[in-house]
């Protein structure tokens, strides 16, 4: 657990800066985090030093410049960042959705005897995913786990999806560990 308390601007912005960079590999333009986050370029360059004074981000210079978050940022957010993670797959309202993988599935209504959610942290943007849209996970790369459901909400700032959990499955023979 990080000791390092972010404001939720800061947050939202990191997180962001994270997500774009897993995208390309590459230095993230401060405009491109701006668009990311509905913010002015401007306030992203101030946030910016504020993140690169507590060692979360390094800016880099020239054309193909930008920023970078290091690995404190990471451990900020509470990300773990795995060179080859498996991919679990997800689909929005039918179709597969690229440049996002599942980072972990929480079921936070199980005990509730009509209504069972489930929290989905997503390694990517929830900024396209709308309360109702239909929304598939999996199958889990060890359980086979799949679920589907609705969204019921989301946390732009912490990337999670809150699903409404229509149809829940994993096989029952024996898993492959």
């Amino acid at each position: 657990m990080s000791s390092i308390e972010l404001t939720p601007s800061q947050e939202t912005i990191l997180t962001a800066l994270v997500n774009l960079h897993r995208e390309t590999e590459d230095a993230v333009k401060g405009e491109d985090i701006a668009e990311e986050v509905d913010r002015n370029p401007g306030t992203i360059r101030n946030q910016m030093q504020s993140l690169k004074a507590l060692q979360l981000v390094e800016g880099v210079p020239g054309p193909k410049g930008g920023y970078k978050p290091t690995a404190t940022a990471f451990e900020a957010l509470d990300i773990q960042n795995l060179d080859t993670a498996a991919e679990v797959p997800l689909e929005h309202d039918g179709e597969p959705v690229e440049q996002s993988n599942i980072e972990e599935i929480d079921l936070t209504s199980v005990h509730h005897p009509e209504l069972c959610r489930a929290e989905i942290h997503l390694r990517g943007s929830v900024r396209d995913f709308h309360e109702g849209d239909e929304v598939k996970v999996g199958p889990t790369p060890l359980s086979k786990l799949v679920v589907e459901g609705a969204v019921d909400g989301k946390d732009d700032t912490r990337n999670i999806l809150i699903l409404k959990i229509h149809r829940m499955e994993a096989p029952t023979e024996e898993p492959n560990h």
